[in-house]
């Protein structure tokens, strides 16, 4: 397991909307960044619409990003997702044989949610990013232009 880091710091690996770039990084302004990070391929990731999550038992290499939070940032962060009652933050292991904290659903929790095949977030319905930038398919970029 990761050990934590100076000042009881966890490590939270994220693989959605937490991730930088994304609508809800905000929620991670208080934990220092680690850089990217890869999931080994034991795990699907499904959309939940605003968020998504980790599925044990999968067979994708999930792409994210992990994060030093304090504690009291951590609990915070818990709450939000809901843990652990709609997500359930529990340690997953990395590509390189490391682990860290991850949100995840239950099989039974995500029946019938649509599976990320890439892995990659920001890959889910075309688009690099949020707002429907440069790399965005051609229903993003024709949504965007309606606004």
């Amino acid at each position: 397991m990761t050990a934590p880091t100076a000042n009881r710091e966890i490590v939270l690996f994220v693989c959605d909307s937490l991730m930088q770039g994304e609508e809800l990084h905000a929620r991670l302004a208080a934990a220092r960044p680690l850089g990217p990070a890869t999931t080994a391929a034991a795990y699907d990731l499904v959309d939940l619409g605003a968020t998504g999550a980790l599925v044990p038992g999968g067979m994708v290499s999930v792409a994210g990003e992990l994060y030093a939070l304090e504690p009291q940032a951590l609990a915070a962060l818990d709450v939000f997702r809901g843990h652990p009652v709609l997500n359930q933050r529990i340690s997953i292991r990395l590509a390189d044989g490391r682990e860290a904290q991850g949100y995840t659903v239950a099989p039974e929790q995500s029946a019938g949610r649509r599976r990320v095949l890439s892995g990659d977030w920001r890959k889910r319905r075309g688009a690099t990013s949020l707002g429907g930038g440069r790399g965005a398919g051609p229903m993003v970029r024709w949504a965007g232009r309606r606004s």
